[in-house]
Order: structure tokens, then C-alpha cells, then sequence
């Protein structure tokens, strides 16, 4: 609250140190037109404020997990950051009930959308998850250690990445991972900065190498239902990663 009263403050004295400049024929104009020149910047000003405090006072959210990599993982899928606690239905990657990833997960490994959800308690099965993460060397991380949250919800379009991944130590300590899946465009887009590539295409595997670990990239469609893509051409999508050779 302090630091909005300050920044309130510096836009009310920036305002009048203007209106000053005016008065003082910096500006060669006529009172009314002044007075009307004010109100304009002072608009101005005002919302860039408040869109600068309410960016500036948004707290900053640490990664609630660590990595999950099994012994031995080819398989690393990045997402960006969890939603906020509210919306997980346990604690592990991809929380979120409406969301689709281990559906698409059940369809490619078990030929069942609802192999991984727990009907009885109305969640995903955490014990079966990491069941068949171990078993197909699938590992999961994300590509954001810290963010801010710019507005109230899930979308990776309103989250600013304070700290991105660092994935040459990852791969350092994990050598074995021979496939990085990225599931979304902004997760995407750290993975190709840190590699120095362009953002490839949906579906496209591009060979990389960052810190002297080779990989290839996998841009895949975001899981959420915000996505437009139905659930099977989802599971299509992810399949292709594991049947490449």
C-alpha cells in the first residue's frame, strides 16, 4: 500500500511539474487550451501509472515443486507454471481438472481418456501417474522457477516469467533426456531463447543443443480446453513424440 501511495504521489507532482512547463510558456499556447492539454497528458499518465503499480505490486510466485525425472528419462515435458493452488486437483504437474494432459496421456499409453482419473474422489490418480511416468521414462518440469501473475487465472498469456528454467544444468544432472516436449507456446518460447532458435511450428521436431547437450524440441498443443483442438487430435499430436525414431 506504501509503495501505491508513492507511485501515486510521483504522478500527482509529474502532473503539476507540467502543468508548470506550460505556465511558464515552454509551451506557447492559450490558457484554456492549457487547462485542456493537462487533463490530456493527466489521463495519460494516470492510466500508465496504474497500469505500471498494479504490474510492479504483483507479488511474486516461486515454483511450488521441484522436477519429477525418473531414473533414466528420455521424455521432458515443460509446461510454463501451475495454476494457483484453488484450482489443482493434487499436488503434481498438470493439477488442474480441465485440463487435459493426463487424458492425453491415458489415450496414447492405455487407449482410455479416463485411465488416470479417480471417478470415486473426483481427481487424477497421482499413484498411477507416476506409475507410468516411471515406466515410459517420462519426466516433467517447467520452463518458469518464478512468475508474476498480471491478471487473476490460469492463462500463460497473463504470466510474466521472472526466473526462466535453467536447462543446461537440468540436462547437466540429466543427461539421459533425449526429447524436450514443450506444451504451449510461452514454454515454448523460453526453450527456443535458451537453444537459439526460432519458435517452431506445432509438430515439428527440431534438432538442438543447448550447453553442449543435444535434443530435439517438440512444440506440442496446449492442453488446455482453451485450446482449439479436440481431445483424439491432441493425443495424435503427442503420440507422434514417442513413435519418432
Amino acid at each position: 500500500m506504501a509503495a501505491s501511495k508513492s507511485k501515486f504521489l510521483i504522478f500527482i507532482i509529474l502532473s503539476d511539474y507540467l502543468f508548470v512547463i506550460m505556465n511558464a510558456k515552454v509551451v506557447k499556447i492559450e490558457t484554456h487550451e492549457c487547462f485542456f492539454l493537462k487533463i490530456m497528458l493527466g489521463s495519460i499518465l494516470f492510466f500508465i501509472s496504474f497500469a505500471f503499480m498494479n504490474t510492479q505490486l504483483s507479488p511474486i510466485e516461486r515454483h511450488p515443486w521441484g522436477p519429477f525425472i525418473p531414473e533414466n528419462a528420455r521424455y521432458l515435458f515443460l509446461g510454463t507454471f501451475p495454476p494457483k493452488p484453488e484450482r489443482w486437483s493434487m499436488d503434481f504437474f498438470y493439477p488442474n481438472k480441465i485440463n487435459d494432459f493426463w487424458r492425453v496421456m491415458g489415450i496414447i499409453f492405455m487407449g482410455n481418456r479416463d485411465a488416470l482419473w479417480d471417478s470415486e474422489l473426483q481427481r487424477f490418480d497421482l499413484f498411477a501417474i507416476q506409475a507410468l511416468l516411471r515406466r515410459e521414462g517420462i519426466a516433467l518440469w517447467d520452463t518458469a522457477m518464478a512468475v508474476r501473475r498480471l491478471r487473476d487465472n490460469a492463462s500463460d498469456k497473463f504470466l510474466e516469467i521472472v526466473e526462466p528454467i535453467n536447462l543446461a544444468a537440468l540436462l547437466d544432472k540429466h543427461p539421459t533426456i533425449a526429447h524436450i516436449i514443450t506444451t504451449g507456446e510461452k514454454a515454448t518460447s523460453v526453450i527456443a531463447t535458451q537453444a537459439g532458435i526460432d519458435i517452431p511450428a506445432i509438430g515439428t521436431p527440431v534438432d538442438c543443443n543447448v550447453g553442449g547437450h543435444s535434443f530435439v524440441l517438440w512444440r506440442t498443443p496446449s492442453t488446455s480446453r482453451a485450446y482449439p483442438m479436440a481431445l483424439d487430435k491432441k493425443a495424435d499430436a503427442y503420440r507422434r513424440v514417442f513413435e519418432y525414431q
